[in-house]
């Protein structure tokens, strides 16, 4: 019997995949349910997983490796999609393509699956191919009862794909947002937040040194209750317009006291250059090519730009806007190993 690694989610597509692999496939399941802090109770989806005839499923919590090894260096290189919208489930595709494989071969089994669109390989299924070339990659059917909106989300970010059933011409339904507060429920006062970066690392908040896990709790925590972190984006593709809302308070505010430091800590031809780096590294990102001599060169230039980004920045948050109040570079000094950028293939 042929065994397949299932990436399984618990959402109706990785559910239904787990019997269609079963009757169309024959083949026997390894549900792997992966935990980048996109919350929710796991172990009942491992024990869904179980009740719907997997044969085993693991369950991985991956939160630290996700942060230092995929979210720091997008954010050290200030890679943005459309230099605005966070990369949250693109760059959770490496992390998710070389776990499959891992398991794959503590299976031993011969193909991986996940759920996606059917036409063109997607992203996730170039990577998978890039890093278990021997194995087969199996795209999962959508589900009949496929629901209109498709929520991603993990510990960067969260975005919904609501392009089946909102015009772009009208506001998204405030129902569609989770992590941040309306303009009428935030704070009649702003809150000032000042973090410190090391060689372009994160690593406290308010004169509070944590982990960077942590770090990115509390800052969502604390920019979604002041509204900030929406953003809207509408364009068009071969496939049709697309819309998708995104909710990423971290990831905003972040991107944003990074930019000023580094404008401050590096030269202006630098900086300059700096720009179009961001520009292809989002890109690479975007089409699943993070496995890639590119990428790795890419991080070689970022790396020794970001010896230079030490300091702090004091921003404003205010009623859904993120703005820059201070700056203050610094000598460089060592990032603390908690927050060390981990080595990522």
């Amino acid at each position: 019997m042929t065994r397949v690694v299932l990436a399984y989610s618990g959402n109706v597509d990785t559910a239904s995949g787990i019997k269609w692999l079963k009757d169309a496939r024959g083949a026997e399941v390894v549900a792997v349910t992966l935990d980048l802090g996109q919350g929710g109770d796991l172990e009942a989806v491992r024990d869904r997983a179980l009740g719907l005839g997997a044969a085993r499923a693991h369950v991985l919590d991956l939160r630290d490796e996700f942060a230092r090894g995929y979210v720091l260096p997008a954010l050290r290189a200030d890679a943005l999609y459309e230099d605005r919208y966070p990369l949250e489930a693109a760059l959770a595709w490496p992390l998710i393509a070389r776990k499959l494989v891992d398991i794959a071969t503590i299976e031993q089994a011969t193909s991986v699956a996940h759920g996606g669109a059917t036409a063109d390989p997607s992203p996730l299924h170039t990577t998978i191919r890039a890093v278990g070339p021997g194995l087969d990659v199996i795209t999962v059917p959508h589900g009949e009862s496929t629901p209109a909106l498709a929520v991603s989300s993990n510990l960067w970010g969260r975005s919904v794909d609501c392009s089946r059933i909102h015009d772009p011409w009208g506001e998204p339904p405030e129902h569609l947002y989770t992590l941040t507060k309306t303009g009428a429920e935030c704070p009649n006062e702003p809150a000032y937040v000042e973090l410190t970066f090391e060689r372009g690392t994160p690593v406290a908040i308010n004169g509070v040194a944590m982990p960077l896990v942590d770090l990115i709790i509390s800052l969502r925590t604390i920019a979604g209750a002041h509204g900030v972190g929406r953003l809207d984006l509408v364009e068009s593709g071969s496939g049709g317009r697309c819309r998708k809302v995104y909710e990423a308070p971290a990831a905003v505010v972040l991107h944003t006291a990074h930019k000023e430091l580094t404008k401050l800590a590096v030269s202006r031809d630098l900086e300059r250059f700096a720009r179009q780096v961001r520009v292809h590294y989002a890109d690479l990102i975007c089409h699943g090519l993070w496995f890639t001599p590119f990428r790795e060169a890419l991080d070689a230039f970022v790396d020794k730009v970001q010896e230079r980004v030490t300091g702090e920045v004091r921003l404003k948050l205010f009623k859904g806007a993120c703005r820059t109040a201070g700056r203050k570079p610094a000598a460089a000094r060592p990032v603390p190993a908690e927050n060390r950028l981990l080595a990522v293939d």
